[in-house]
């Protein structure tokens, strides 16, 4: 078996007296996608904040393709090839679209201090961008004003500018959130396109059920603050203990 890209061991974070996350241990490979669901409250915002750097971890420690990236700040970990989307859109949306992803190329690149003259009139970060339109399929909306594009769309627009700069290992934070049902299936179809492509490593936080069993390779289950099993969508789907403590039985129809 190929080393995980990602490996936690004993993940614990505390806010004074209160432990957010307790102990949590999971090793993610090369191109799995790895789906984290829970109730409100059950940790998976603060373990996300920990692994991309927002927090860092009261103990434990958090290893990528094998280096020690525990505690380190956000821009660091993201240049080491961890990169995350929000559940809440962050996206320029006075740019234009294909602006908003040669934006963040061009900080990807370390020429964030003149980086409208460098998008602007660099063509090979024109042509990344250009590419990674297309391939999340919104590149006929390129010239548009990002706040004017749907919200589906927008949700797209920041996956691209996530997936832009080559990530190993990218964190998907709700990304069908507030959508419609139409924009769901879209989103869902095209996440699905690039786990199969080989190319990414995902790890999704997500409530729709439908989204989680339909993407995932794996998925972790996280109960007041711990990890209340790790498997196979079937396997979670039987176990007993999702539906008492997460799930419910009025879910059960839908498992």
């Amino acid at each position: 078996m190929a080393r995980p890209i990602l490996e936690v061991k004993n993940l614990t974070k505390r806010f004074g007296g209160f432990t957010a996350v307790s102990g949590i241990n999971i090793s993610v490979q090369p191109k799995e996608t790895l789906a984290i669901i829970g109730p409100n409250g059950a940790g998976k915002t603060t373990f996300y904040n920990m692994i991309s750097g927002r927090l860092t971890p009261s103990d434990g420690q958090i290893l990528l393709e094998g280096k020690d990236i525990t505690g380190l700040p956000p821009h660091r970990i993201s240049r080491m090839g961890i990169s995350r989307s929000f559940q809440i859109n962050n996206i320029f949306t006075d740019m234009t679209v294909r602006e908003n992803v040669e934006v963040a190329l061009t900080a990807f690149y370390g020429q964030s201090k003149r980086w409208y003259n460098l998008y602007a009139t660099n063509r090979d970060i024109q042509r990344k961008a250009e590419v990674m339109l297309e391939r999340l399929q919104i590149a006929e909306l390129s010239n548009q004003r990002a706040g004017t594009i749907s919200y589906g769309d927008k949700r797209l627009l920041e996956i691209a500018v996530v997936l832009a700069t080559d990530p190993h290992l990218v964190l998907l934070d709700e990304p069908t959130a507030g959508m419609t049902p139409e924009e769901t299936v879209r989103v869902t179809a095209l996440v699905r396109k690039l786990a199969a492509s080989g190319e990414y490593t995902f790890i999704i936080t997500e409530h729709d059920m439908n989204v989680v069993f339909s993407l995932s390779d794996r998925i972790m289950v996280m109960h007041r603050g711990q990890c209340l099993t790790i498997g196979s969508p079937e396997e979670v789907r039987a176990n007993p203990d999702v539906r008492t403590a997460y799930l419910g039985e009025e879910e059960e129809e839908t498992l």
